[in-house]
């Protein structure tokens, strides 16, 4: 994609049809984040706390529940997901995301990913991150610890902003 793809019509799915942003960039939009965050809300928590919509950046959820309206998404993002499992590598990477991941529209506009985990997964921490990265062949941008800090959340919120400003589409 030589340019920024823009926002098509909303509808639940189809190709060219795109879902509308949780949190819609405020001014110019720059580039977009998706995120998923599962019951415990603590991703969702830590996107809203890093304001990305005030630095013009869409902010869109990958659907809890599967009987959700499929999120469809036609310009770059940063994809943002927690790990799950335990350690395992079968289990790192929740099933809605792997379906998110699975439409090609969506994965076409993969730019990077940014993964949050818990120190006890040992080696597997932020696994979800590692997979994807590979998988999609993207960067692994960024990673934190459960809900993140103060301090992630400005990293966050600065990082990608960046990432954007300097990889133009």
């Amino acid at each position: 994609m030589s340019d920024m793809a823009k926002p098509g019509p909303v509808g639940s799915g189809g190709q060219g049809e795109v879902s509308p942003p949780e949190l819609a960039a405020k001014g110019d939009r720059v580039g977009s984040v998706v995120y998923f965050s599962s019951a415990s809300q603590n991703t969702a928590r830590f996107i809203a706390n890093c304001h990305l919509e005030d630095e013009g950046i869409d902010v869109f959820r990958i659907p809890l529940r599967p009987k959700d309206p499929e999120l469809k998404v036609n310009q770059p993002y940063i994809l943002v997901v927690p790990t799950y499992g335990g350690g395992s590598a079968k289990k790192a990477v929740m099933p809605q995301i792997k379906r998110f991941l699975n439409d090609p529209q969506n994965r076409a506009c993969i730019r990077g990913v940014i993964a949050s985990g818990n120190t006890n997964f040992g080696d597997a921490f932020c696994m979800a991150g590692d997979i994807i990265s590979r998988k999609c062949q993207v960067p692994f941008l960024y990673y934190f610890e459960l809900m993140g800090t103060k301090e992630d959340e400005d990293k966050v919120r600065k990082g990608v902003l960046d990432f954007f400003h300097n990889h133009p589409e």
